[in-house]
């Protein structure tokens, strides 16, 4: 999988791409992540890439015939350059804009994005987007119903979301099937259930003790105590989940 993030602030992504299982995963090149500085693809001397709104008010709006001319060149990176045109048809891309007009991005969304070759996430700041730039994407994504200075965390969060779906990127494929908003092996329910408790040593912890059942060797019986904990859970806590 081959990332492409457009942004105003690439030193943002500094730690992220140098830590954890991103780097991990970019060291076994299992994902690429090409960061790309927006004020690059300006016009003028000053590097501008943003203006005040047509019709007052304001902020500022990130210009469409920058970010036009940033796509274009994002799309024709030396990552795609030698490919036939048969072979560019048949990368399975998506170019998407982060903004809170977006639809919400959840698991099942994080699951169909890692089926892509290649993303192109737009990461705005300032007041917003010019809007002839929807015009140029595929897709809007948003992370929740809140207001952010930029889309730079919420492009980190759907890269982690989407790349440890990614084969590989996860050594325990296991980790990624058993999680919360996963569906559950043993579960009829047509909707995706919070994980079960979980529980390490010590046993017992200044009286709380590990459940008794998954001290057991039971694996029938923990099975169905962590199915029927998980649907526990998700009424409790996620109602809004259940169909």
């Amino acid at each position: 999988m081959i990332y492409h993030i457009v942004t105003t602030q690439p030193d943002i992504y500094k730690s992220f791409l140098e830590t954890g299982l991103i780097a991990r995963g970019i060291d076994r090149k299992i994902i690429d992540i090409k960061v790309h500085n927006l004020h690059d693809y300006a016009f003028d001397a000053h590097h501008s890439v943003d203006d005040t709104p047509a019709g007052g008010g304001a902020g500022m709006v990130l210009k469409v015939d920058v970010m036009a001319n940033a796509l274009t060149q994002v799309k024709s990176s030396p990552s795609r350059q030698g490919e036939s045109e048969a072979e560019k048809l048949k990368v399975k891309s998506k170019t998407i804009l982060l903004t809170p007009q977006g639809k919400n991005f959840d698991q099942n969304k994080a699951k169909e994005l890692a089926k892509l070759d290649e993303i192109i996430l737009i990461a705005g700041r300032f007041e917003g987007y010019d809007e002839r730039i929807r015009d140029l994407v595929d897709e809007e994504i948003s992370i929740g119903d809140f207001v952010l200075t930029s889309g730079d965390i919420p492009a980190q969060i759907i890269i982690d979301a989407t790349s440890r779906m990614i084969c590989g990127f996860i050594e325990k494929n296991e980790s990624t099937i058993e999680e919360s908003f996963s569906y559950c092996p043993l579960s009829t329910s047509p909707y995706p259930l919070l994980e079960y408790p979980q529980y390490t040593r010590p046993v017992d912890f200044e009286g709380k003790k590990i459940p008794e059942v998954l001290l057991s060797g039971n694996h029938g019986e923990i099975a169905k105590w962590r199915h029927d904990q998980a649907l526990k859970r998700t009424h409790l806590r996620r109602p809004d989940l259940i169909c």
